[in-house]
């Protein structure tokens, strides 16, 4: 198993300061942009496995969302669905880039979909990675809360009010099919991040907005948003994602007019990490793929 750095050895690591943002990004490769969106409380890093095998086909930046890793730290105001998404078109503009790929993973994903409602003409594909924030309607999947978000906001917290190898240990085997599958280096990368006091700070205010309620309901995209999608995409899941199965994304799948899934299995809420080979062919394929008039 490779370290980190030697996995992104060839990559670059740099800011972009657009008018309102600055954006941390783990950049490799050339030709059409593909971005790469963390889940929350995450960072740039949780991308290391992929980056260098698709940027053999693609312009891939990997990047810190605002409040999170070394990106901006502006006020948080609760919109930050809206932020998020302004922040990478904003960063599409810096690199004058017309449209790009996405990938979301978890809250990234929620953030590539509310792109593919709001701004679709900034977007060639996406791919949503055990994405968050779908509403489903009652009894359409299993939700298991206690074992997915609850545990996910209990562990979160415990990581930024008390950030040690232990608490940053717990919440990444939160990520995983696995809790060896948490190396040691990925544990300092997170605990250095987390004691920062200006991330600290941050961070504390988007786990109360992510799991206290705040603003954050008002940006679920309902069953009936998520049909008027028109952006080709790809519903990426996992046989063993904590909080919600493969029926969750079977069901989104089949609700987005035209979308493909794919599901990876011995892997949980990180398959881009747990099985990375397997993603990469997965993400190149659907992103190469002819669109279909």
């Amino acid at each position: 198993m490779n370290s980190v750095w030697v996995d992104l050895m060839g990559s670059e690591t740099k800011f972009y300061q657009g008018k309102k943002y600055r954006t941390r990004v783990i950049e490799a490769g050339t030709g059409e942009a593909l971005i790469l969106i963390h889940g929350v409380g995450g960072h740039a890093e949780a991308y290391s496995r992929n980056i260098m095998r698709l940027a053999q086909d693609f312009r891939v930046l990997a990047i810190d969302l605002l409040y999170h890793g070394y990106s901006s730290k502006e006020p948080l105001d609760g919109d930050t669905i809206d932020h998020y998404a302004e922040q990478v078109v904003e960063l599409l503009d810096v690199i004058g880039a017309e449209k790009a790929y996405v990938e979301g993973e978890s809250l990234g994903g929620w953030i590539a979909a509310w792109m593919a409602l709001h701004y679709p003409e900034r977007l060639h594909k996406v791919i949503l990675n055990t994405t968050a924030g779908i509403q489903f309607d009652e009894d359409k999947v299993k939700v298991d809360e206690k074992g997915g978000i609850n545990l996910l906001a209990e562990r979160s917290i415990a990581a930024v009010n008390n950030p040690n190898s232990e608490t940053i240990r717990k919440r990444l085997e939160w990520l995983m099919a696995s809790p060896d599958r948490v190396t040691d280096e990925m544990v300092d990368i997170r605990l250095k991040i987390y004691s920062n006091p200006e991330t600290q700070k941050s961070l504390t205010h988007v786990f109360e907005n992510s799991f206290g309620g705040g603003t954050t309901p008002k940006y679920y995209i309902s069953e009936q948003e998520a049909g008027t999608i028109k952006v080709p995409t790809l519903v990426l899941w996992s046989d063993k994602n904590p909080g919600t199965g493969p029926d969750a994304g079977e069901r989104l799948a089949a609700l987005i007019p035209g979308a493909a899934y794919y599901c990876i299995n011995n892997a949980a809420h990180w398959p881009q990490w747990e099985q990375p080979e397997e993603h990469d062919r997965v993400v190149s394929d659907f992103c190469k793929a002819a669109v279909l008039a």
